[in-house]
């Protein structure tokens, strides 16, 4: 490891961190790249109450259950302006999600995302995810302030007939872009 000028290894490995970037997908990008987690997640997100965490403004972690859209290849999600999660999200758009298993088994699976959460404010974007949303019997309003999940890595845990867990795992690449 290289040292700084002033003789510190750990201050040039938090520089160096801090320089990498992580590369996120639109849930369409992950969708061609990884049909079938893609599929599995969709499945699993499909009109059940989901776990997001978010980062409080001390740093410590916040859970909320939420229900998380997937629809016309968009990952999404709107709330009230007065949740936590806006507050959170505009300070650190940082997030962790997990989807509801039905039983201590690990149920039909485990899928989750984790990634940035970016906030959508074109009109017509709304308006066409709004529309989504309403089909599948939901209820946003126009108040609401609606994000889209970025994703920086997407796993699923299924559990063969032996109780053993098959975890895969995808992150996205500059080619997925």
């Amino acid at each position: 490891m290289e040292e700084d000028q002033s003789g510190d290894k750990a201050n040039v490995f938090v520089k160096e961190k801090r320089l990498m970037a992580h590369v996120l997908a639109t849930w369409s990008e992950f969708a061609t790249a990884d049909p079938q987690l893609a599929n599995f997640g969709e499945e699993r997100l499909s009109h059940l109450v989901a776990y997001f965490a978010t980062i409080r403004s001390d740093g410590s972690p916040r859970l909320h259950p939420v229900v998380v859209h997937v629809s016309d290849r968009v990952c999404f999600m709107y709330m009230e302006p007065s949740s936590l999660k806006v507050s959170d999200l505009k300070r650190d758009n940082r997030y962790a999600l997990h989807c509801t298993v039905e039983d201590a088994n690990g149920g039909n699976g485990e899928f989750g995302i984790r990634g940035s959460a970016i906030q959508i404010d074109d009109a017509n974007e709304r308006k066409r995810l709004f529309a989504a949303a309403r089909a599948k019997g939901f209820h946003p309003k126009d108040h609401h302030v609606l994000f889209e999940l970025h994703i920086e890595t997407a796993f699923s845990t299924v559990y063969d007939h032996n109780g053993l867990p098959q975890r895969r795992i995808w992150k996205p690449t500059l080619l997925d872009q």
